[in-house]
């Protein structure tokens, strides 16, 4: 019977049922009591107390084998709508494992209270670790935050080109606190997700198709139709480029763009695929570089500074 009233007793009253004064006293009595008794009453009285117990046991493991069938259905079909969704797989591998660990801690508090152990300072010490764990880790849950937000809502992917927080470079990996970049120089670049889902992001590989722009720049006098011309007719020989006639895309435009000092500024703008961008920017300027002088007579300008002496 002192088993079964211990088993019963919260936190406090089993540590001043602890007490080495009140320990005697009490077990004093419970033998005072257990001799005054006569044998049968007390056979009894043992074997109500073990069924009840028993019975306790049962309902305990009969419910923890429950709660462990309904978790593992619970995670199967979170992990089939993920699944079906294609969502990503750090996202659905996170969830997974918090529904995990939440159905667990659940089903053994609910376990331990089914036997009769008072569960109160149990949850209270599990809210109080919690709590102390969230303050310690206060910049953790902030990128955990801004990781779940950038796996629900995907501003980007893995494969991406992105700019973003003063760095360049192409998406390798997103996890649940941080994205790993991968520079054009082939630098690693980990990046934490609670500045990054605040910040702005600018995702070079959002679309199929980019426009190049490049200004020209050419001497006073130059013929602007024969520069136009000239400019248009570079882009159309090379097929990167695209028209009109790609949906998204659009013709190839010039225009003069400023008067300067020294020179006629020209601007061009062509559209081509978002893979082939710095392929066609650096031939692009090659070609302007090349063929405008030779081929077909524009020159490009030089600072000139004039001085004029007074006498």
């Amino acid at each position: 019977m002192l088993f079964f009233n211990l088993l019963q007793a919260d936190a406090p009253e089993l540590a001043q049922s602890l007490s080495a004064d009140s320990l005697s006293v009490k077990t004093g009595a419970v033998l005072g009591t257990l001799k005054d008794r006569p044998a049968n009453e007390l056979l009894a009285s043992l074997g109500e107390q073990a069924l009840q117990f028993g019975l306790k046991v049962l309902a305990a493991l009969a419910i923890y084998v429950i709660g462990a069938w309904i978790i593992s259905l619970v995670r199967k079909a979170i992990r089939r709508g993920f699944t079906r969704k294609k969502a990503e797989p750090t996202l659905s591998t996170f969830v997974d494992s918090l529904v995990n660990i939440a159905g667990w801690v659940i089903l053994i508090i609910i376990t331990v209270s089914t036997l009769g152990i008072n569960t109160t300072s149990l949850a209270a010490l599990l809210a109080a670790g919690g709590m102390a764990i969230g303050m310690a880790l206060s910049g953790t849950v902030q990128n955990f935050a801004g990781g779940l937000m950038l796996l629900i809502f995907k501003p980007f992917k893995a494969g991406d080109f992105i700019e973003a927080q003063g760095f360049a470079g192409v998406v390798k990996e997103i996890n649940i606190v941080s994205t790993k970049l991968i520079t054009v120089d082939n630098r690693q670049i980990i990046l934490p997700n609670g500045a990054l889902s605040n910040g702005n992001i600018n995702n070079v590989s959002a679309f199929e198709l980019r426009r190049v722009d490049v200004s020209v720049s050419v001497s006073y006098g130059s013929d602007a139709q024969a520069v136009k011309a000239a400019l248009l007719e570079i882009v159309a020989s090379n097929p990167i480029f695209l028209d009109s006639g790609t949906p998204g895309a659009a013709d190839p435009f010039v225009a003069i763009s400023k008067l300067s000092d020294s020179s006629v500024d020209f601007t061009l703008r062509a559209w081509t695929a978002a893979k082939d961008y710095w392929a066609a920017y650096f031939w692009l300027n090659e070609n302007i570089y090349t063929q405008l002088p030779g081929k077909y007579g524009i020159n490009f300008p030089f600072k000139q500074l004039d001085v004029h002496v007074i006498n």
